[in-house]
């Protein structure tokens, strides 16, 4: 037999433990879990302690922990937010975005440290919704009209950025026309998908079956989900893209599907599901990001660490200026916070940055250096929109149906 080590396994989930521990005795801490996951996969892997390494066993479940990521941010995405009202005011500040940070990767190409000005724009325009949702909870605002408004721009800046990366970056063909028509047919199987499934679960008894193995060691809702996450990433990999691409459009049909049309879900099924990634997978991705991690080729190169601010200012600039838009809407103070939180990104700078040095599109000292700007923006930037939530003047609890949410300034 193939000898295995699982060492570094070991090492990695005793971190995933100590994060969350240190998290609940320094309260105070205003630092998402992901960012201290990463930090602290730097500090044991080859770049300091040299304690792990991506071996393996650790690379299998990273890709695991990557693809339970985008399913759950897929699942989280509420699809008839985008259809309402919010969604124009949400959509236009994203056009500002893309075309922002069109301009900023074309300055980055001009200036010689990009040589993909459209990849670099993508992960510009992104921000990481996954750690927004909790931060906005714990301010009072996830029902508010102003933490609905971020989240539906939020959810903009994760579809799309993954739409363009697939089409663009990840597809294998080798032209725009016949990744056109791969991503046509892939997006008309998982409607058609969508719709086997929807008259499957209207079939009489199912609910009943479902909720009778609900408790037991069958689990048959909790398998047939991840076997559909499991389906679609290999169908999407089958079509040329990256499987981040049919893990993250399982989530949208599970929230379509279970979430949707008035149906009651279950109350223990989306737990469950967070359990197996919160749990387990996703802090092993986090913390082999951090144990892959190039720190040294990054201090070794003045010009790769002085990138580091330049691509921090750029995601304020990208994601942070079109928030002035919400002025009207929410008031200054608040329009501030909403740049901050919208110039959060960690996840997809992650992503895109792998799938970049795979397709050799990226250098990996420049790969280093956006995620040294992602970590800096999720460790920075939250904190800061915090502070400015707490001054601002309450928000209503709900949406107007004919208009944006009104929210009155600090």
């Amino acid at each position: 037999m193939l000898a295995i080590s699982f060492n570094s396994v070991l090492i990695i989930a005793g971190i995933s433990v100590l994060v969350p521990v240190v998290l609940g005795l320094l309260p105070g801490l205003r630092v998402p879990g992901a960012v201290l996951m990463v930090i602290a996969g730097i500090v044991v892997g080859p770049s300091v302690l040299g304690w792990a390494r991506v071996d393996a066993p650790v690379q299998v479940l990273s890709d695991l922990g990557l693809g339970m990521l985008l399913f759950l941010a897929g699942l989280e995405i509420d699809l008839d937010r985008l259809r309402g009202p919010l969604s124009r005011l949400a959509g236009l500040a994203f056009a500002v975005s893309a075309a922002l940070g069109l301009v900023c990767a074309v300055f980055f190409w001009l200036a010689g440290q990009a040589s993909q000005p459209l990849l670099l724009a993508i992960i510009l325009m992104s921000t990481s919704a996954g750690l927004l949702l909790p931060l906005l909870k714990d301010a009072g605002e996830g029902s508010t009209g102003f933490g609905q408004l971020v989240m539906t721009a939020a959810a903009l800046a994760e579809i799309v950025p993954i739409m363009l990366l697939s089409l663009f970056f990840s597809a294998a063909a080798k032209t725009t026309q016949d990744q056109l028509v791969s991503l046509g047919i892939f997006l008309a199987v998982l409607v058609l998908i969508w719709l086997i499934l929807a008259e499957v679960r209207r079939l009489k008894g199912l609910d009943r079956l479902l909720d009778h193995l609900e408790d037991r060691s069958g689990q048959l809702r909790v398998r047939a989900t991840l076997t559909l996450a499991l389906g679609c990433g290999v169908l999407a990999y089958r079509f040329g893209f990256a499987s981040i691409l049919g893990a993250f459009a399982a989530g949208l049909l599970v929230k379509l599907i279970e979430f949707s049309g008035g149906r009651e879900p279950n109350p223990q099924f989306q737990v469950k599901l967070e359990g197996i990634g919160f749990g387990f997978l996703i802090p092993i991705f986090f913390i082999t990001t951090g144990v892959a991690f190039r720190l040294q080729d990054l201090l070794s190169h003045p010009a790769a660490l002085a990138q580091v601010p330049l691509f921090l200012i750029a995601l304020l600039v990208v994601r942070g200026l079109p928030a002035l838009l919400y002025r009207k809407s929410t008031g200054t103070r608040r329009a501030a916070a909403a740049g901050l939180l919208q110039a959060t990104t960690l996840t997809f700078v992650i992503v895109a940055t792998q799938i970049g040095i795979a397709a050799g599109k990226m250098t990996p000292t420049l790969a280093s250096a956006l995620v040294a700007a992602g970590l800096l923006s999720a460790a920075v930037f939250p904190g800061a929109a915090s502070r400015l939530l707490s001054g601002a003047a309450p928000a209503p609890a709900t949406v107007p149906a004919d208009d944006q949410p009104t929210v009155a300034d600090a």
